[in-house]
């Protein structure tokens, strides 16, 4: 898991106020704030490496919320996204692609939560995308020869050192006694 200032937020909302004041809470963060749809997607695709999080609002110019949401997960941006809105959630939110809803106003303390619960989603699924790469190398090998054999082999002792290793890291992030954060981390990972 990464320090919460190597993590990367965008912030999209059309009142100027709204992204400084998000911007005071989240500054244990790198943020990048724009006010409008086009700048969003812009924003995103320019800082595809550096944005991990997105808080976007439904109601913005120009593109709106949905338009917005569309054309990131169109681009093939995975970012977790998180509609941060005075828009009560309706029917129209079915079959969006966001991964968490939050209406506003909100507070300093559940927008870092938010931020927070995504980002550790987002990372716990590219753990879980990890290790089942390595069990599936792992599997190969043992199917293929002597398991003395594997045992003496430099690279597959570390093989089995990094299984470990991300086993322990995925034992750490999540608490699957929360059924609302097991689903959010399937959907991520098919």
């Amino acid at each position: 898991m990464t320090d919460d200032g190597d993590t990367g937020v965008l912030i999209v909302d059309d009142e100027t106020e709204v992204t400084d004041l998000y911007e005071k809470w989240l500054s244990n963060y790198r943020t990048y704030t724009v006010h409008d749809g086009a700048e969003a997607i812009a924003a995103l695709d320019r800082n595809t490496e550096h944005i991990d999080v997105v808080l976007l609002d439904r109601k913005i110019p120009g593109l709106s919320g949905e338009a917005v949401l569309e054309a990131v997960r169109s681009h093939g941006h995975d970012c977790p996204i998180a509609m941060i809105t005075a828009v009560a959630p309706d029917y129209g939110i079915i079959g969006m692609a966001f991964d968490d809803y939050v209406t506003k106003p909100v507070n300093g303390e559940t927008l870092r939560s938010t931020v927070e619960s995504l980002h550790s989603r987002a990372q716990y699924a590219d753990d879980l995308t990890r290790y089942y790469s390595l069990v599936a190398t792992h599997t190969s090998l043992l199917a293929e020869h002597p398991r003395d054999e594997l045992r003496e082999n430099e690279e597959f002792v570390s093989l089995e050192a990094e299984m470990e290793a991300v086993q322990d890291s995925l034992d750490d992030t999540v608490d699957f006694g929360d059924h609302d954060e097991f689903q959010h981390l399937l959907r991520e990972i098919q």
